[in-house]
């Protein structure tokens, strides 16, 4: 295998891991923003009030995103990967 062929794998493989993690981590940020906000007004400093609805957050967007998750994933895989394990 080609350096250049090596590394631009890794490249296009890190950068679809950046786009899946992409919705999960946005949601995250503004989920923790926005009730560190509410906090911050209310002087509530509950630490299961910052903890419950950012992992809700995330499991809502995990489940909505999840069929573009794996639709990225299996056309990387058999687009990219497995051509050059095969050697084709």
């Amino acid at each position: 295998m080609d350096d250049m062929v090596f590394f631009d794998t890794l490249r296009e493989g890190l950068w679809l891991a950046v786009m899946i993690s992409l919705p999960i981590l946005v949601v995250a940020l503004i989920t923790g923003l926005t009730v560190g906000l509410f906090q911050a007004l209310t002087s509530i400093q509950e630490m299961t009030l910052t903890f419950v609805p950012k992992l809700a957050a995330i499991l809502a967007v995990f489940w909505v995103s999840m069929s573009f998750m794996t639709e990225s994933l299996v056309s990387f895989f058999t687009h990219t990967i497995i051509p050059l394990i095969i050697g084709a």
